[in-house]
């Protein structure tokens, strides 16, 4: 998790935040309590960090691509070093899924300026070597443009809150800019990879990836990536380097 700071300012639209109608976060810890978000998991990097991920496939996992690279040296980290945990809680899973192959944004450069161009491409895909398929892990559908005012929702891991997920089900979506969500969902480090959820329709549609924490004034704010078009690009590098396009990822155009 990056902190992003004054570029903020320049975001047409949302000078003025409006957040008393956010939840608190909500720890799933009990199995209740968790039932609907299994297929949210704590992504182990190499023994260096975690970051947060989600299934948007039996074999297909999205999380933020700065979670893929060394915070010191800034080499990538090998695939067979990443684990995914779905359903992390209480020092244990649901499943553990090594990673065959990890794909990030073409145009993603981790050196670069964290302006919000960078944010809008910080998104990787992740092939699992074995699918998972415990029907209570069911992957999340995904995409949707969302407007501004837009009510959203964060499953996250973070520091301090590492040993269970945790759950805002009601943030606003403050604005957009070149394809960066702002809200203001909380988040923490850890919450890198983080999906953001829209509640319309029978289940949560994945709409963005936690990708930075900023601030306006005295106000945090989170910056997500809208998922549409890069992911659109993560499938066909997946796709060109021989891996399957899609398999069962379920997207949606409301």
């Amino acid at each position: 998790m990056r902190q992003i700071g004054l570029f903020l300012a320049l975001w047409l639209g949302i000078a003025q935040i409006a957040a008393a109608g956010d939840s608190a976060l909500a720890r799933l810890e009990s199995g209740d309590a968790v039932r609907g978000w299994e297929a949210v998991g704590r992504l182990e990097i190499g023994g260096k960090g975690f970051c947060t991920a989600a299934l948007i496939a039996p074999d297909l996992v999205l999380t933020a691509a700065h979670c893929l690279f060394d915070k010191a040296s800034q080499q990538r980290i090998k695939a067979g070093n990443i684990e995914f945990r779905a359903g992390w809680r209480n020092g244990r899973a649901a499943a553990y899924r090594t990673v065959r192959q990890a794909i990030i944004h073409p145009d993603y450069r981790i050196a670069d300026k964290k302006d919000a161009q960078q944010i809008g491409r910080d998104l990787a895909l992740l092939k699992l070597h074995h699918p998972v398929r415990n029907p209570k892990m069911r992957p999340f559908e995904i995409g949707g443009v969302m407007r501004r005012g837009a009510r959203v929702g964060v499953v996250s891991y973070a520091r301090d809150r590492d040993n269970a997920p945790t759950l805002q089900e009601s943030c606003e979506l403050l604005g957009e800019q070149r394809g960066v969500y702002a809200t203001s969902c909380s988040v923490d480090f850890g919450s890198s990879g983080a999906p953001v959820f829209a509640f319309e329709g029978e289940r949560p549609r994945l709409i963005s990836v936690i990708s930075a924490k900023g601030r306006m004034g005295a106000q945090d704010v989170a910056l997500g990536v809208a998922i549409d078009q890069p992911l659109e690009v993560l499938m066909a590098a997946l796709e060109a380097q021989g891996g399957r396009r899609a398999t069962g990822a379920k997207f949606v155009k409301p």
